[in-house]
Protein backbone atom coordinates (compact mmCIF):
# COMPACT_ATOMS: atom_id res chain seq x y z
CA UNK A 1 0.00 0.00 0.00
CA UNK A 2 1.36 3.09 -0.85
CA UNK A 3 -0.38 6.91 0.72
CA UNK A 4 0.96 10.06 -1.36
CA UNK A 5 1.12 13.34 0.29
CA UNK A 6 0.25 16.37 -2.16
CA UNK A 7 3.19 17.64 -4.37
CA UNK A 8 4.30 20.67 -3.08
CA UNK A 9 7.14 22.51 -5.10
CA UNK A 10 8.19 19.66 -7.14
CA UNK A 11 8.76 17.71 -3.31
CA UNK A 12 6.35 14.20 -3.16
CA UNK A 13 6.47 11.89 0.49
CA UNK A 14 5.00 8.70 0.45
CA UNK A 15 4.75 6.12 3.24
CA UNK A 16 4.73 2.62 1.79
CA UNK A 17 4.12 -1.26 3.11
CA UNK A 18 5.44 -3.91 1.65
CA UNK A 19 6.04 -7.35 2.43
CA UNK A 20 8.61 -9.42 0.13
CA UNK A 21 10.13 -7.07 -2.54
CA UNK A 22 8.30 -4.02 -2.78
CA UNK A 23 10.25 -2.56 -5.94
CA UNK A 24 12.65 -4.16 -8.94
CA UNK A 25 15.93 -1.95 -9.73
CA UNK A 26 15.04 1.30 -11.09
CA UNK A 27 16.39 5.16 -10.58
CA UNK A 28 14.79 8.17 -9.48
CA UNK A 29 15.99 12.13 -10.66
CA UNK A 30 15.70 13.54 -7.14
CA UNK A 31 16.77 13.02 -3.92
CA UNK A 32 14.51 10.19 -1.99
CA UNK A 33 15.61 10.64 1.80
CA UNK A 34 13.93 7.63 3.89
CA UNK A 35 13.02 6.93 7.53
CA UNK A 36 12.52 3.39 8.23
CA UNK A 37 9.80 3.45 10.44
CA UNK A 38 9.19 -0.69 11.64
CA UNK A 39 10.79 -4.08 9.95
CA UNK A 40 13.74 -3.87 8.27
CA UNK A 41 14.43 -2.23 4.60
CA UNK A 42 17.18 -3.69 2.21
CA UNK A 43 17.64 -2.68 -1.14
CA UNK A 44 21.30 -2.89 -3.35
CA UNK A 45 22.66 0.12 -4.02
CA UNK A 46 26.00 0.99 -5.75
CA UNK A 47 27.04 -2.68 -6.02
CA UNK A 48 26.44 -3.53 -2.57
CA UNK A 49 23.21 -5.49 -0.06
CA UNK A 50 22.16 -2.57 2.26
CA UNK A 51 19.73 -3.07 4.81
CA UNK A 52 17.66 0.11 7.08
CA UNK A 53 16.73 -0.07 10.59
CA UNK A 54 13.99 1.28 12.50
CA UNK A 55 15.03 5.30 12.55
CA UNK A 56 17.66 5.01 10.44
CA UNK A 57 18.01 7.16 7.82
CA UNK A 58 18.30 6.50 3.76
CA UNK A 59 20.23 8.54 1.10
CA UNK A 60 19.79 7.39 -2.24
CA UNK A 61 21.35 10.51 -4.88
CA UNK A 62 19.69 11.02 -7.82
CA UNK A 63 20.33 8.74 -11.08
CA UNK A 64 21.86 6.03 -8.93
CA UNK A 65 20.09 2.33 -9.73
CA UNK A 66 18.76 0.97 -6.48
CA UNK A 67 15.77 -1.74 -5.37
CA UNK A 68 14.04 -2.66 -2.11
CA UNK A 69 12.20 -4.92 -0.54
CA UNK A 70 11.48 -5.70 3.28
CA UNK A 71 14.55 -8.51 4.77
CA UNK A 72 12.05 -9.91 7.36
CA UNK A 73 8.45 -11.65 7.15
CA UNK A 74 6.97 -8.76 9.33
CA UNK A 75 7.03 -6.76 6.54
CA UNK A 76 8.04 -3.12 6.12
CA UNK A 77 6.71 -0.26 6.72
CA UNK A 78 8.86 3.69 6.00
CA UNK A 79 8.25 6.96 4.51
CA UNK A 80 10.33 8.29 1.63
CA UNK A 81 10.26 12.55 0.72
CA UNK A 82 11.59 13.33 -2.58
CA UNK A 83 13.04 16.62 -3.51
CA UNK A 84 14.55 17.45 -6.62
CA UNK A 85 18.41 18.18 -6.64
CA UNK A 86 17.51 21.92 -8.22
CA UNK A 87 16.17 23.19 -4.42
CA UNK A 88 19.15 21.15 -2.68
CA UNK A 89 21.39 23.28 -5.20
CA UNK A 90 20.03 26.59 -4.55
CA UNK A 91 20.01 25.78 -0.52
CA UNK A 92 23.41 25.39 -0.87
CA UNK A 93 24.09 27.92 -3.00
CA UNK A 94 24.58 30.95 -0.71
CA UNK A 95 27.50 28.97 1.16
CA UNK A 96 29.61 28.92 -2.46
CA UNK A 97 28.93 25.35 -3.04
CA UNK A 98 28.25 24.87 -6.67
CA UNK A 99 28.27 21.24 -6.68
CA UNK A 100 25.37 18.29 -5.58
CA UNK A 101 26.27 17.25 -2.49
CA UNK A 102 26.79 13.19 -2.76
CA UNK A 103 27.22 11.36 0.20
CA UNK A 104 28.39 7.73 -0.44
CA UNK A 105 26.97 6.05 2.49
CA UNK A 106 23.49 5.44 2.28
CA UNK A 107 22.47 4.10 5.43
CA UNK A 108 22.88 6.51 8.24
CA UNK A 109 22.52 6.82 12.03
CA UNK A 110 22.29 10.31 12.71
CA UNK A 111 19.82 11.44 15.00
CA UNK A 112 19.90 15.35 14.11
CA UNK A 113 19.19 13.99 10.06
CA UNK A 114 16.35 11.63 11.86
CA UNK A 115 14.56 14.33 13.54
CA UNK A 116 14.64 16.72 10.63
CA UNK A 117 13.89 14.28 8.10
CA UNK A 118 10.54 13.37 10.79
CA UNK A 119 9.19 16.92 10.70
CA UNK A 120 9.45 16.52 7.13
CA UNK A 121 7.57 13.17 7.20
CA UNK A 122 4.91 14.07 9.55
CA UNK A 123 1.34 14.80 9.07
CA UNK A 124 1.72 13.29 5.22
CA UNK A 125 -1.80 13.50 4.46
CA UNK A 126 -1.27 17.30 4.45
CA UNK A 127 0.58 20.20 2.94
CA UNK A 128 3.93 21.39 5.02
CA UNK A 129 3.17 24.81 3.66
CA UNK A 130 5.76 27.16 2.45
CA UNK A 131 7.67 28.73 5.68
CA UNK A 132 7.84 24.89 6.97
CA UNK A 133 9.30 23.76 3.43
CA UNK A 134 11.75 26.08 3.07
CA UNK A 135 12.78 25.90 6.26
CA UNK A 136 13.17 22.87 5.84
CA UNK A 137 14.89 22.40 3.04
CA UNK A 138 17.46 24.17 4.68
CA UNK A 139 17.76 21.96 7.07
CA UNK A 140 18.12 19.03 5.09
CA UNK A 141 20.39 20.30 2.46
CA UNK A 142 23.02 21.11 5.05
CA UNK A 143 22.69 17.27 6.69
CA UNK A 144 23.28 16.14 3.27
CA UNK A 145 26.18 18.63 2.59
CA UNK A 146 27.43 17.20 6.01
CA UNK A 147 28.10 13.65 4.98
CA UNK A 148 29.21 14.83 1.48
CA UNK A 149 32.57 13.68 0.11
CA UNK A 150 34.87 16.81 1.30
CA UNK A 151 36.84 17.60 -1.60
CA UNK A 152 33.52 19.52 -3.49
CA UNK A 153 34.09 23.04 -4.94
CA UNK A 154 33.20 25.85 -3.71
CA UNK A 155 33.62 27.89 -6.78
CA UNK A 156 30.30 28.19 -8.03
CA UNK A 157 30.41 27.96 -11.75
CA UNK A 158 26.97 26.86 -13.00
CA UNK A 159 24.93 29.33 -15.22
CA UNK A 160 21.98 28.71 -13.08
CA UNK A 161 19.33 30.87 -15.17
CA UNK A 162 20.23 28.76 -18.65
CA UNK A 163 20.13 25.77 -16.78
CA UNK A 164 16.69 27.13 -15.23
CA UNK A 165 15.38 28.40 -18.26
CA UNK A 166 16.20 24.86 -20.10
CA UNK A 167 15.10 22.41 -17.09
CA UNK A 168 11.70 24.77 -17.25
CA UNK A 169 11.55 24.01 -21.03
CA UNK A 170 11.44 20.19 -20.16
CA UNK A 171 8.55 20.77 -18.72
CA UNK A 172 6.47 22.22 -20.11
CA UNK A 173 7.16 21.10 -23.36
CA UNK A 174 7.58 17.12 -22.31
CA UNK A 175 4.95 15.74 -24.45
CA UNK A 176 6.45 17.58 -27.98
CA UNK A 177 9.39 16.40 -29.82
CA UNK A 178 12.79 18.28 -28.27
CA UNK A 179 16.13 18.48 -30.12
CA UNK A 180 19.11 19.42 -28.17
CA UNK A 181 19.41 22.31 -30.27
CA UNK A 182 16.17 23.82 -28.52
CA UNK A 183 18.28 23.90 -25.60
CA UNK A 184 21.28 24.92 -27.28
CA UNK A 185 19.50 28.02 -28.29
CA UNK A 186 18.06 28.56 -24.70
CA UNK A 187 21.14 28.39 -23.03
CA UNK A 188 23.27 29.93 -25.63
CA UNK A 189 26.01 27.02 -24.91
CA UNK A 190 26.86 24.05 -26.69
CA UNK A 191 25.55 20.92 -25.85
CA UNK A 192 28.48 19.09 -24.11
CA UNK A 193 28.19 22.20 -21.94
CA UNK A 194 25.37 21.92 -21.22
CA UNK A 195 24.84 18.69 -20.59
CA UNK A 196 27.69 18.89 -18.13
CA UNK A 197 25.95 21.86 -16.19
CA UNK A 198 22.64 20.59 -16.39
CA UNK A 199 24.27 17.03 -14.27
CA UNK A 200 25.65 19.38 -12.06
CA UNK A 201 22.63 21.09 -11.25
CA UNK A 202 20.10 18.49 -11.37
CA UNK A 203 22.32 15.17 -10.95
CA UNK A 204 21.16 13.40 -14.17
CA UNK A 205 21.08 14.48 -17.90
CA UNK A 206 18.84 16.30 -19.60
CA UNK A 207 17.66 13.21 -21.50
CA UNK A 208 17.02 11.64 -18.65
CA UNK A 209 14.96 14.96 -16.72
CA UNK A 210 13.00 14.87 -19.77
CA UNK A 211 11.74 11.30 -19.39
CA UNK A 212 11.21 11.74 -16.18
CA UNK A 213 9.04 14.54 -16.51
CA UNK A 214 6.86 12.49 -18.90
CA UNK A 215 6.53 10.35 -16.77
CA UNK A 216 5.25 12.81 -14.46
CA UNK A 217 2.51 13.64 -17.15
CA UNK A 218 1.39 9.96 -17.30
CA UNK A 219 1.07 9.77 -13.50
CA UNK A 220 -0.94 12.62 -13.46
CA UNK A 221 -3.37 11.44 -16.16
CA UNK A 222 -3.81 8.21 -14.76
CA UNK A 223 -4.34 8.98 -11.26
CA UNK A 224 -7.11 11.21 -13.05
CA UNK A 225 -8.52 7.88 -14.60
CA UNK A 226 -7.54 8.17 -18.36
CA UNK A 227 -6.73 4.59 -20.10
CA UNK A 228 -2.57 3.89 -20.44
CA UNK A 229 -2.69 3.99 -24.62
CA UNK A 230 -3.83 7.86 -24.14
CA UNK A 231 -1.45 8.85 -21.35
CA UNK A 232 1.48 7.35 -23.35
CA UNK A 233 0.76 9.16 -26.52
CA UNK A 234 -0.13 12.55 -24.51
CA UNK A 235 2.97 12.20 -22.09
CA UNK A 236 4.94 12.24 -25.07
CA UNK A 237 5.88 8.14 -25.54
CA UNK A 238 6.11 6.21 -28.94
CA UNK A 239 3.13 4.04 -27.53
CA UNK A 240 2.34 2.37 -24.70
CA UNK A 241 5.12 -0.45 -24.25
CA UNK A 242 7.53 2.57 -24.69
CA UNK A 243 5.72 4.04 -21.93
CA UNK A 244 5.57 1.21 -19.65
CA UNK A 245 9.59 0.26 -20.16
CA UNK A 246 10.17 3.82 -18.54
CA UNK A 247 7.92 4.07 -16.06
CA UNK A 248 9.07 0.39 -15.06
CA UNK A 249 13.07 1.34 -14.91
CA UNK A 250 12.27 4.61 -12.94
CA UNK A 251 9.97 3.45 -10.60
CA UNK A 252 10.34 0.11 -9.83
CA UNK A 253 6.81 -1.16 -11.12
CA UNK A 254 4.22 -1.16 -14.10
CA UNK A 255 2.17 1.81 -14.60
CA UNK A 256 -1.26 -0.53 -14.34
CA UNK A 257 0.63 -2.23 -10.61
CA UNK A 258 0.59 1.48 -9.60
CA UNK A 259 -2.39 2.71 -10.84
CA UNK A 260 -3.84 -0.37 -8.42
CA UNK A 261 -1.38 0.53 -5.12
CA UNK A 262 -3.30 4.14 -5.26
CA UNK A 263 -6.60 2.27 -5.88
CA UNK A 264 -6.53 0.55 -2.81
CA UNK A 265 -4.98 2.81 -0.85
CA UNK A 266 -8.23 5.25 -1.78
CA UNK A 267 -10.52 2.39 -0.31
CA UNK A 268 -8.61 2.09 2.66
CA UNK A 269 -8.74 5.84 3.24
Amino acid sequence: MIRASPTEAGIDRIEARFSGNGFSPHRHDTYALGLTISGVQTFRYRGEKRASLPGQVIVIHPDELHDGGAGTERGLRYRMIYIPPELIGEALKPAGFAELPFVATPVLSDPHFRQDLGEALEDIDREMGAFKRESLLTDLAACLNRYADSGRSRKAALHWPAIRDCASYLKESCGEDIRMEDLESIAQMDRFSLARQFRKAFGTSPHRYLVMRRLDKVKTMLAKGEGLAVASVEGGFADQSHMTRHFKRAFGMTPGHWRRLCTANERVV
